[in-house]
């Protein structure tokens, strides 16, 4: 199962596999549920199974299923094929739909794989700009050419991560497309896809939600802005984490007492959208929104570095209102992650994220910023300031 966002390169992917196994003399099937004529194939399972054996024989061979929410039921039909032992390999991709993610992978339980395809890192869409002259020495390309990293750094951050968004030139029609990305994923997909009973409060809760990214949710205060309850607030939360246009953090506590323990911070999958919801895609980057959009930009980051590790990213807030923007909960390993929007000249050192390593002891903590590398030494916990050029350097730590 290949599973992420709308528009992020899943079809394209499968295509670049299908195209690999062919070359290696493969046998390989392609259906896409969008198009009518292979609907019809998926009218019974007793149609698909032939159509494999008229095509593969005797052969083993890879069905590629391309947007497989569309099938009703998928996951108890996908099962079906499966227990029937075919023969062939099944691949099955679609957008982050309720149907893909949740109803299809309790159906497959113990017989599927699951990959999560995430938007463009900013490694990937440098190596792009600059031709992938320096992919195997990008730290070093981030050093040497500091004016254009951050240019790059700066239209990423507004542009967001989505291929096609990238690769368009033009800056209005990167607007146009993000426009078409929201619209598309509101009247199309929640609408048809979702039990959301109130589309147009549904929005307004996202539009609010990209106004207060990498900051608590206040689940009374949102319900009154978008005039539903608070449970359904929480449903409607559930259903953009689920459709990949938000990730929830947790706060991360041992004291009821002290700290913070219910609300969740969210954060925008891409960069793009949520600044098309702040009406703020335009060149100003010196607006104090901008922090929080770095603060996001350092939350994906960090997710596409551990998504694999077994690891929560979570975040740290007392009732005196102390607090660390992201906390690394690697498998026996506590980490602060502070983000700072500015270039630090010396170290400097918060009371929040010294309250926070008094409480916890942590090994190390990181201070990520737009510029200024330093070390300093806080008890016995070793802090690492750096620029966010550097932060894919930060897994190495773990190791």
């Amino acid at each position: 199962m290949v599973i992420g966002p709308r528009q992020v390169g899943k079809s394209t992917l499968l295509k670049m596999l299908q195209e690999e196994l062919i070359q290696d003399n493969v046998s390989t099937l392609f259906f896409n549920l969008d198009v009518e004529r292979d609907k019809t194939v998926f009218e019974s399972q007793e149609k698909l199974i032939n159509r494999i054996k008229l095509e593969f024989g005797e052969r083993e061979g890879v069905v590629f299923i391309d947007e497989i929410q569309r099938k009703v039921n998928a996951g108890l039909f996908l099962k079906g094929i499966y227990d029937l032992g075919i023969g062939a390999k099944i691949v099955v991709s679609g957008s982050g739909s309720l149907e893909l993610k949740e109803q299809i992978a309790e159906s497959l339980a113990g017989r599927k794989k699951v990959f999560e395809l995430l938007p463009v890192t900013f490694p990937e869409f440098v190596d792009y700009k600059t031709s992938y002259l320096y992919s195997d020495r990008l730290a070093m390309y981030f050093e040497v050419e500091t004016e254009q990293s951050k240019q790059l750094l700066d239209e990423y951050m507004l542009y967001g991560a989505y291929p096609a968004v990238i690769t368009e030139k033009r800056k209005s029609e990167k607007r146009d497309m993000i426009a078409e990305i929201i619209q598309s994923y509101l009247y199309r997909d929640v609408n048809l896809l979702l039990p959301v009973n109130h589309v147009s409060a549904y929005s307004k809760l996202v539009s609010i939600l990209a106004q207060q990214t990498a900051r608590p949710v206040n689940y009374h205060q949102l319900s009154q802005y978008v005039n539903v309850s608070a449970n359904t607030v929480k449903d409607y939360l559930w259903y953009l984490e689920k459709t990949f246009i938000i990730r929830e953090s947790t706060p991360y506590f041992t004291n009821r007492l002290k700290e913070i323990v219910k609300s969740p911070c969210s954060y925008f999958v891409d960069l793009g959208l949520c600044n098309y919801l702040r009406n703020n895609l335009f060149e100003d980057f010196d607006t104090p929104a901008f922090g929080f959009i770095f603060q996001n930009l350092v939350f994906n980051t960090l997710y596409s570095l551990f998504i694999r590790e077994n690891c929560n990213l979570k975040f740290w807030r007392t009732k005196d209102k102390a607090e660390v923007d992201i906390i690394i909960d690697y498998p026996g390993q506590l980490t602060p992650v502070e983000v700072k929007y500015s270039t630090l000249k010396k170290p400097k050192i918060s009371k929040s994220l010294r309250s926070y390593i008094s409480d916890y002891e942590p090994e190390r903590a990181f201070i990520i910023t737009k510029e200024g590398r330093f070390e300093e030494k806080v008890n016995q916990t070793s802090i690492h300031f750096m620029p966010y050029s550097d932060i894919f350097k930060i897994k190495e730590y773990f190791n």
